[in-house]
């Protein structure tokens, strides 16, 4: 009856990010239909911003992987004989330099140079979607060695490869000075430590073997 207050019993679950979200039971006042049309918004808000919070960290732990695996490649492509010289070039009382010689590959000046411009490889990516989880990772659709590659379940669009590179340029923004840590020598695992243990950027990827990370 419009403009009487009735009294309603409310139970309902819900998929919420792979848990169920249950609302106890509880009295509710409501006059007319309205108390029940702000319920189902309430309801269907949680439950897009659970879905977007999992898409958003998807995203930014697919980052992390992707430039760690272009950060990798691009120090091995570097000359192991290519120096760079450290140090002062201020002239000593007795007239010596204290400059040292280093590998290029892996210095601060290599990897912030690398840092520039890594992102922009986030272009090669593309997105897939795990049928049983939902989740999803990025993979090259852009092989280095130009031998074709199998993109028929792979998600290409501009948008993907446009958060995909905001994803890592915010990371390198945010982790500079824990990605100059991790690669200025070599590592094991480095997506593993960097993305999910130090970061905490992929919380779900302790769970995934090594190799797939």
């Amino acid at each position: 009856m419009s403009g009487t207050c009735k009294l309603v019993n409310i139970r309902r679950a819900f998929l919420h990010g792979g848990h169920v979200l249950e609302v106890s039971p509880r009295l509710v006042w409501k006059m007319g239909g309205w108390i029940q049309t702000l319920y189902l918004c309430v309801v269907i808000g949680v439950l897009l911003d659970g879905s977007w919070a999992k898409k958003s960290q998807d995203m930014r732990c697919g980052a992390c992987r992707a430039l760690v695996d272009e950060m990798e490649w691009g120090i091995s492509q570097v000359d192991t004989k290519k120096m760079i010289q450290t140090g002062s070039f201020r002239i000593n009382p007795d007239g010596s330099q204290s400059v040292t010689e280093m590998p290029y590959a892996r210095s601060e000046s290599h990897l912030l140079e690398l840092m520039e411009v890594i992102c922009e490889k986030m272009t090669e990516y593309g997105e897939k979607e795990d049928p049983t989880s939902h989740r999803k990772t990025y993979e090259r659709i852009v092989s280095r060695d130009g031998k074709r590659m199998d993109v028929s379940e792979t998600k290409l669009n501009s948008e993907v490869t446009a958060s995909l590179k905001f994803a890592c340029e915010t990371i390198v923004e945010q982790y500079e000075d824990e990605l100059i840590e991790f690669f200025s020598h070599e590592a094991q695992n480095v997506k593993d430590k960097l993305c999910s243990k130090r970061t905490d950027l992929c919380d779900h990827a302790l769970h995934i073997p090594h190799d797939e990370l």
